[in-house]
């Protein structure tokens, strides 16, 4: 029985009101405000123009005052039913955030203190016929931590250190602090056998090419109630073939072994289709009467992380079903600041987004939450892995401190049983970047007080896998690999943060040497990528703008313009100046705000091409690039592939040719050889001819070359090297530009300049733009080389076949445009404009609005 309506909400000085009085069943609350379960306090104030949108200018500073206030919740419902002996009814609150207490009809049944996890309380006795009251009192967190230790380590809002909830509340680098309080998950009345499923756990122990086995691993809660023998029967599902076993409990375990044969495996959508078996499990008495049972989609596979290679040296490979794969994905951080009002189709919609460009990996980040259940089933749908980090970032934690200890033991036991069974989930990750952060402070001096937290990551998490998940690997920390004394951000070992670019980090490092970083043109340059021999890198990217239209949105009038107040607003990080260094370095520096989205978009796509296709050329001693980070939670300027109204930035598009399966590529750097390789991630050996063509920007042909390749499956295969003197036929290098093509259409087109950007002059180029209004399409024909051709969509949740790209003299391309929605897409909101293009276009066909 879910309990989502007819919720009411109404905010307190912290302590002013007697909570009996308010939670008693004859308080009067008939003038509280309506409010949203699931959702958040925020939400719904703003709903009630209460607030003004957090997210237009600094009105988030204004907001401050909901942090600081008591929250009450109440509603009624009904209950008609009946409870024997055997059965017990509870209120299942899958997500408070985050000291609440309880009450129904004026009783005090429970407190929570942690938001990341569900809460139960059994309430048989307290349950009346007919109407019930409930209330839920939310303490703001500043009551909940006066008097504790907060004088140690923790990047943001030291409030943090103590309390459960999702990290990035308090603010990060990519965000601003909005502490959000509420019923954020459902709420129901659940009616349960006293003895029943505690726990379901179904794993692949054994994959050979003709038969699987499954086994399920089954715990009975409360088996004493029972005075006779009860079983378990776990069923297979797929189409209309059903598979079976059964077991008898013991000692409140069962376990079951189900053989399969002809399995039908789960892959990542790159490899092959992400199968999913349709598992029901029951607990049965002797009679055959169902006592309780569940439903879970669950997937054959196996999946390992390889750390040595066959001739010895290190590896940090994911292998699904067999094949060592390189992971290409990004992290994934919460896709709002207030999680409880997100709906589920943002979900769907960005990791769809993630499958069109070839993710196969999404890390979900250690400061937000353990995600929501539509996460992880449109991963197994869609054939994308994940990495889970637990939710630990960047702080000390106070693991002296047996009630906190007990309270994280809770919730990590409750996160791996709630996500075990799902076929996506690949990797354990105790934190993010603790380890690595704790021995540069320590170094440096700014740590003084012993590594508080350091055994949750090494002694309960791995404790509670040992018991509960053992099936995959747990890795401490990310980045986590110490190699000769090496810090633990090594590249010759585990996993690697490469902050060298962005951040100016001087690495490589030793343990307790001193923190260096080089914030200039050379030391956070992506040019730095090529040195970084990782093995996996799970974090790396750069800023680059929103769109126009996400930015002109929340941006106050008259403040949308270059170096404005709002403008620096948007950008939560550490100095600001790091983005212009790059952009100084690779595209000159920006003199309004036209240039600066152009400028930052292109050095982040342009720099995540070039370190993506360098560490897929060293597949697999590279078997891994996870970008920092895919999505944004509010309209800022970040590291983001895809800002908060959903329209993907220029990288995203990018993505699409360098994360493709099948990847014909050119190292190469100013007066250096050009080397060509291919990339073929499929399991088939491939055959083909790449085009190598060299031209000038008015389309004269300097120079061609037809090579004829086979890669192997799974394989690397450079194909020639040039110089630039061969293929330059003494035309100035900055004067030519350079295209791979697919003979066989194998792979897709991808193009090159021998030298940077703001170091090319590039002719002006006229457009000539036909809009289709009937298939929402534009067709785009350039007369010259054409630079960065941009659709600027003034509207949000579009999506286009392409967009951020170069035409060749002469070319015409036309691109789909479609709506995340399915909604019309106006014609007439998308201008189209090139880095070199003159201002005006002509214009054919007409404007107006279409549908998708």
């Amino acid at each position: 029985m879910k309990l989502l309506n007819e919720w009411k909400l109404q905010w307190f000085e912290a302590g002013e009101k007697d909570p009996l009085e308010v939670s008693a069943p004859y308080y009067i609350d008939h003038f509280w405000m309506a409010a949203k379960v699931p959702g958040d306090v925020h939400s719904t104030l703003l709903s009630k123009n209460l607030i003004k949108d957090p997210f237009i200018g600094h009105n988030d500073l204004e907001c401050r005052w909901v942090e600081e206030k008591e929250w009450w919740y109440r509603t009624t419902f009904n209950w008609d039913g009946d409870c024997c002996e055997e059965e017990s009814m509870e209120l299942l609150f899958e997500g408070l955030d985050t000291y609440a207490t309880v009450y129904l009809n004026g009783v005090e049944i429970g407190s929570t203190a942690n938001m990341l996890v569900e809460h139960s309380f059994e309430v048989t006795s307290e349950l009346r016929k007919g109407k019930n009251v409930m209330a839920v009192r939310i303490d703001p967190v500043h009551t909940h931590i006066e008097g504790k230790e907060l004088d140690y380590w923790c990047s943001y809002g030291k409030e943090r250190i103590w309390t459960r909830k999702a990290a990035m509340n308090f603010g990060w680098d990519w965000g601003p602090r909005l502490v959000s309080v509420g019923i954020w998950k459902a709420v129901a009345l659940v009616k349960r056998s006293k003895t029943r499923l505690a726990g379901v756990f179904a794993k692949t122990t054994e994959l050979q090419k003709d038969l699987a086995k499954v086994e399920v691993d089954v715990e009975v809660s409360h088996p004493s109630w029972m005075k006779e023998p009860l079983y378990v029967v776990a069923e297979l599902r797929s189409g209309e073939n059903i598979l079976s076993g059964r077991s008898q409990i013991r000692r409140k375990k069962g376990v079951m072994i189900i053989e399969v044969p002809d399995p039908q495996l789960w892959w990542t959508h790159d490899l092959g289709e992400p199968h999913l078996y349709e598992m029901t499990v029951s607990l049965i008495d002797e009679q055959g009467n169902v006592l309780d049972s569940r439903v879970d989609d669950v997937g054959i596979r196996t999946v390992q992380v390889e750390q040595k290679h066959e001739n010895g040296e290190n590896l940090f490979a994911f292998n699904l079903n067999g094949v060592r794969m390189f992971a290409k994905g990004a992290n994934w951080i919460p896709v709002h600041n207030f999680i409880g009002s997100a709906d589920e189709g943002r979900y769907t919609k960005l990791l769809e987004l993630a499958k069109d460009v070839h993710m196969n990996m999404m890390r979900v980040w250690g400061g937000g939450i353990y995600e929501k259940e539509i996460f992880y089933k449109e991963c197994n749908r869609l054939g994308i892995l994940v990495w889970q980090d637990f939710m630990f970032a960047n702080a000390l934690y106070p693991d002296y401190n047996q009630n906190f200890m007990a309270n994280v033991q809770d919730e990590v036991a409750k996160a791996v049983k709630r996500l075990r069974n799902h076929a996506c989930l690949a990797i354990w990750c105790g934190n993010n970047e603790i380890d690595w952060i704790y021995d540069r402070k320590k170094s440096d001096g700014e740590i003084t007080t012993p590594f508080y937290g350091e055994k949750i990551y090494h002694e309960l998490i791995p404790e509670v896998l040992e018991e509960l998940d053992g099936s995959r690997l747990y890795w401490p920390s990310s980045p986590y690999g110490s190699y000769q004394d090496g810090d633990l951000d090594s590249e010759e070992m585990g996993d690697r943060h490469n902050w060298v670019v962005w951040h100016g980090n001087v690495e490589p490092r030793k343990v307790g040497e001193p923190v260096v970083q080089d914030i200039s043109l050379e030391g956070v340059s992506f040019k730095n990528y090529k040195k970084d021999l990782t093995l996996f890198s799970s974090e790396f990217g750069m800023h680059a703008s929103s769109n126009r239209y996400t930015l002109s949105k929340y941006i106050p009038e008259g403040e949308f313009y270059w170096k404005s107040d709002e403008m620096a607003y948007r950008n939560k990080d550490h100095f600001h100046e790091k983005g212009m260094l790059l952009m100084e370095g690779f595209t000159g520096v920006p003199t309004d705000i036209e240039e600066y989205m152009n400028y930052s978009m292109l050095t982040q796509a342009e720099g995540l091409k070039y370190g993506i296709e360098h560490y897929r050329r060293r597949k697999p001693f590279t078997s891994g690039a996870l970008i920092w980070q895919f999505n944004d939670c509010w309209p800022g300027t970040s590291w983001s592939m895809v800002d908060y109204e959903l329209l993907p930035k220029a990288s995203f598009y990018y993505a699409r040719k360098f994360f493709d399966p099948i990847l014909a590529t050119i190292d190469h750097d100013p007066g250096k050889p050009l080397r060509i390789s291919v990339v073929n991630d499929k399991l088939q050996d491939l055959e083909d001819t790449v085009v190598f063509e060299v031209m000038t920007f008015d389309g004269r042909q300097l120079f061609l070359k037809e090579i004829d390749f086979t890669v192997i499956g799974n394989g690397v295969q450079e194909l020639a090297n040039f110089t630039e003197e061969e293929v330059l036929d003494r035309v100035d290098p900055s004067e030519v530009v350079i295209r791979l093509r697919s003979i066989r259409g194998s792979f897709k087109e991808n193009v090159y300049y021998l030298r940077d950007y703001k170091d090319i002059n590039y002719p002006k180029t006229n457009l000539s733009v036909e809009r289709h209004e009937e298939e929402a399409a534009v067709t785009i024909t350039a007369d010259r080389l054409t630079r960065f051709v941009k659709l600027d969509i003034l509207q949000g949740e579009v999506v286009c076949s392409d967009n951020f790209f170069d035409l060749m003299p002469g070319e015409s391309k036309t691109i789909q445009l479609w709506h995340l929605k399915g909604e019309d897409i106006d014609l007439e909101r998308v201008s189209i404009s090139a880095m070199n293009s003159e201002s005006s276009m002509i214009e054919k066909g007409q404007k107006g609005g279409v549908t998708h």
